[in-house]
């Protein structure tokens, strides 16, 4: 093995074996047991950040661990068509490289650039997973809009239509309007911002009579734009301020339009002034209202979010209501939302209606990827009928046959689930899968695979016109079918029927509802079991934190933050880096704000580390579900750790390669160290099999790292050199028979973590033992062995450890050089600690530079020494022939000076009447005990310095 560990010298190479070799592709063996993962799809747009790489390392891991377990195992790959990300993409493309606009493209020409541009640059990402170390079945990649993912969708679409479970309608929804496509409320980001409260009063209807005369009331609102959609005011129906102008009328200011007071429990008595003004077409909330009351829907914007010439007025079914007129003052139209919010609120001002306007902090919803505000709008979509498809999938996670880990967010799929809406899968993109639907001229629906089958299937001739539906399916419908379609449903592949349901899905909180939850609905409404029970799409639902910077913010472009996973594996200058994240950054200070970040952060860059300590790192941190605060130091560290297992197994190899390890006959005599460390290994064994079956990779790690780091290498491995020094034939060929079984073994068990470094090592390792395997991938992950657990070996050789670590440190305290050799005294009663001593005094005497060890008589008086307590254990390393009579003299003298004058501030402190009146008890307290402590550290060094006096 070359002498210095450097992971860019292997890893590619390694990779580019394994997947040659077929290494990550199921055994297809029947007798075997089978395990399944699918990957969350990563959009094709993209690349992977740190997030991607925190969960396909955990991925990885399991997938490898149950591999080594000898079953078949199957990590499914594939990627999101992304319709919105990819659209935006590269349309942007289009206009730097051409100055074209999306209006410049029909459908089928921008569909052929997107298609283009995927073939060429669509496969960053599964660069990226490659140099992660993802042991992937690439040959089974699937993309959501290959040719069998397409048709699968369509079959979705058409068999869920068939029975009622989509259906047409118009309702609100989250609307962009620069990208004109409704969104999901995954892709609305929620901002804080200053804005105000307008107070409007709106008129009675001169019908109306109170008591109090009164003549209006006062609403308060933060969007005074949409009282052109208004129909109705509310009230609560126990409010004694108004509950007497409920079913009464009043005029809607501007329009002068008649809409009814209505109550309902919605309005807070307590806030604002009691009136709340209702936009059922603008407003989600009123829109409820508006359901409850069937109030009419007013649409006043276009899909870009200028005031309409004429409103579009619907009842409370969404047809088209003639109830009010739909005229629209012509000051407003065409007006942008917002300047028409200017527009209405100086008419409000000039008509004496505008009674304040106060300061008000708003959270506002804005599109993640335009950046612009988001419109609620009524448009007309299609819907999948959740209630019916939620039933079963409550019922597969409270009988537990789906678990979620952390077990807390079972919680937050129920708090979703028994509060579900429908769902809206059309979005008005091109990019996408079509929605399977046509039109006649009068408007008739017909569904199908395709047009021809449509006129089949409803006997219409050539004569009757047909146009498909323009919109797309939402690219979560299509995510939403992943782990069925991607092995060949509708289809009964002999892949689906081996690898389904999956075993364990990775993801992130933040989607439970949107992809988690959709996927267990739908697998279990399409997939049956043979008896024709619905089939669970995955078993686990492992879900993992978030990964935040040093400082706990979250990780995004606009920060400048995000770090690429492989930046941390190869490196990178301090002014690629800079340059990287100030990228097509428009904002001249925003990127000034990065580059001075990104310099105090990296002022040298980013060092080359290596994917398999990337890989520990991210599993060290993965803590149950929590947050992690990104910490380079301890990929630092994680490399360091890398190195000590690189240089712990050339030591091995040096001493074993070419000697004689008892692999081909000859009696194995084991030492102490020996079974020791093979005791050792088993109880690691357990605990990592214990910790990884409980996915709690961050224990597995430490474990690992405990073994690797402090029993391996800094223990074993020293203790080894006093038997390859001095050993007799079977003891040298005992010790290195269990260095290189340990080190095999051990690199076995490290392999689902650490891939690229066992790998390499093993290759070696496997030569010695003969090995006729190719690869550490497919050798069997160890397993705990009773057999190899010699329990009174393992507590004579940690009580040794400990007699060795207290030799040491009492050198060092004593500044005895490590080399100097001492004679070291033991008294104790105890008959197993003096057996221990017989035993292994040898061993003692070499690892601690010992030139005697002998057993004190229990009532015998030591000369003077440096003493140390064990277990009752008295240590003691006489003063004589160890240090310099004067120079120890001298040394204690001034540590009893320096100690007095201490002793004597505390006293004149504590004397003083007026700190004992002022200070609080506790100081007082302490003080004393303080006295006291030093007080008895006086006494023992005034009684060494009288034995080194009559020494």
């Amino acid at each position: 093995m070359e002498k210095k560990y450097n992971p860019q010298d292997i890893e590619q190479k390694i990779y580019t074996f394994w997947e040659k070799k077929g290494y990550f592709k199921p055994y297809n063996n029947p007798s075997q047991e089978n395990f399944c993962i699918m990957i969350p799809p990563p959009n094709v747009t993209g690349s992977l950040h740190l997030g991607h790489a925190f969960q396909h390392t955990l991925i990885d891991t399991m997938i490898r661990y149950h591999r080594m377990q000898g079953k078949n195992t199957l990590w499914q790959t594939g990627t999101d068509h992304a319709g919105i990300a990819t659209q935006m993409l590269v349309t942007r493309k289009l206009k730097n490289e051409n100055n074209k606009l999306l209006q410049n493209y029909d459908r089928n020409t921008l569909i052929e650039q997107i298609w283009k541009w995927k073939e060429e640059s669509g496969n960053t990402i599964t660069h990226q997973m490659r140099r992660l170390g993802n042991s992937i079945d690439w040959e089974r990649q699937r993309f959501t809009m290959d040719k069998g993912f397409t048709h699968a969708v369509k079959e979705v679409f058409i068999r869920l239509y068939k029975e009622k479970l989509i259906y047409r309608g118009k309702r609100l929804v989250n609307w962009d309007p620069i990208l004109c496509t409704a969104i999901s409320d995954l892709e609305v980001e929620n901002i804080e911002q200053k804005g105000s409260m307008w107070y409007i009063r709106y008129p009675l209807a001169n019908s109306v009579k109170t008591s109090s005369n009164q003549k209006y009331v006062i609403i308060a609102t933060t969007r005074p734009e949409t009282i052109l959609g208004d129909t109705a005011v509310a009230v609560h129906p126990s409010d004694v301020r108004y509950k007497d102008l409920i079913g009464k009328f009043l005029i809607l200011p501007i329009l002068h339009r008649h809409i009814p007071i209505i109550g309902d429990k919605y309005v807070d008595i307590d806030k604002g002034t009691g009136c709340v003004k209702i936009t059922p077409g603008h407003d989600f909330n009123d829109y409820d209202i508006g359901q409850r009351h069937r109030l009419p829907m007013i649409n006043i914007l276009t899909k870009n979010g200028k005031i309409r010439n004429h409103a579009k007025v619907y009842d409370a079914t969404g047809k088209k209501s003639t109830v009010y007129s739909s005229d629209i003052p012509p000051d407003f139209r065409g007006l942008d939302r917002f300047e028409a919010r200017s527009s209405i609120v100086d008419t409000l001002r000039k008509q004496n209606l505008l009674d304040n306007i106060q300061p008000y902090n708003l959270i506002i919803p804005h599109g993640e990827r335009s950046g612009v505000i988001i419109e609620p709008m009524l448009t007309t979509q299609w819907y999948v009928r959740m209630s019916p498809l939620a039933k079963v999938a409550i019922e597969a996670v409270e009988k537990g046959d789906i678990k979620f880990v952390p077990q807390k967010y079972t919680n937050m799929y129920f708090a979703w689930m028994y509060n579900i809406q429908d769902w809206c899968i059309s979005r008005q993109l091109w990019w996408g899968h079509r929605i399977p639907a046509w039109y006649d001229t009068s408007g008739n629906v017909y569904v199908a695979h395709d047009e021809e089958t449509v006129r089949k299937e409803y006997n219409l001739n050539s004569s009757v016109i047909l146009t498909q539906d323009m919109d797309v399916l939402d690219t979560w419908f299509s995510s939403s079918l992943w782990t069925f379609t991607t092995l060949g449903w509708p289809h009964h592949t002999k892949e689906l029927k081996t690898f389904h349901p999956t075993d364990v899905l990775v993801s992130g909180f933040d989607i439970i509802f949107f992809w988690i939850a959709r996927m267990i609905m739908l697998t279990m409404h399409f997939i049956k079991d043979i008896n024709g029970k619905p089939q669970i799409p995955f078993k686990i639902v492992y879900i993992t934190g978030l990964i935040r910077d040093d400082e706990g913010q979250k990780m995004s472009k606009s920060k400048g933050n995000i770090i690429d996973p492989l930046d941390m594996i190869d490196g990178i200058s301090l002014t690629e880096l800079i340059q990287k994240r100030t990228n097509n950054m428009m904002q001249p200070k925003l990127a000034e704000i990065i580059h001075k970040r990104t310099t105090t952060q990296f002022p040298n860059g980013i060092a080359a580390h290596g994917t398999d300590a990337l890989r520990f790192t991210l599993a060290a941190l993965a803590s149950t579900g929590r947050d992690i605060n990104w910490d380079m130091k301890r990929l630092k560290g994680y490399r360091h750790f890398c190195n000590k297992l690189w240089n712990g197994s050339r030591f091995v190899l040096m001493n074993t390669e070419n000697y004689d390890c008892g692999f081909y006959g000859g009696k194995l005599e084991l030492s102490l160290p020996d079974h020791w460390i093979l005791a050792k290994f088993n109880y690691t064994v357990q605990a990592w099999h214990e910790a990884l079956e409980r996915y709690r990779f961050d224990l597995a790690a430490n474990i690992l790292y405990e073994f690797i780091w402090n029993q391996f290498c800094d223990w074993y491995l020293e203790l080894t050199k006093t038997v390859l020094r001095n050993g007799s034939k079977t003891q040298l060929r005992g010790t290195r028979n269990t260095l290189i079984n340990i080190l095999k073994n051990l690199l076995c068990l490290a392999h689902p973590l650490i891939p690229f470094i066992t790998e390499t090592i093993w290759q070696r390792v496997k030569i010695i033992q003969n090995i006729k395997d190719e690869t550490i991938m497919l050798q069997a992950v160890p397993i705990f062995s009773i057999s190899q657990v010699n329990d009174t070996a393992l507590e004579d050789m940690e009580w040794i450890k400990k007699v060795i670590i207290a030799i040491r440190s009492m050198r060092k305290i004593n500044h005895i050089s490590s080399t100097h050799p001492l004679d070291v005294l033991i008294r104790t009663s105890c008959a197993n600690i003096i057996r221990r001593v017989h035993d292994n005094s040898q061993l003692i005497q070499a690892i601690s530079y010992l030139q005697t060890i002998q057993i004190l008589p229990t009532h015998t008086e030591p000369p003077l020494s440096f003493t140390q307590l064990i277990d009752e254990t008295e240590i003691f390393i006489p003063v004589v022939d160890v240090v310099d009579k004067t120079i120890e003299l001298d040394r204690t003298t001034q540590a009893i000076i320096k100690l007095e004058v201490v002793i004597n501030k505390i006293r004149i402190k504590l004397d003083n009447k007026e700190f004992i009146r002022m200070a609080p008890e506790a100081i007082i307290i302490k003080e004393k005990q303080h006295l006291r402590d030093h007080t008895f550290k006086l006494a023992k060094l005034i009684e060494t310095r009288d034995k080194i006096l009559s020494a």
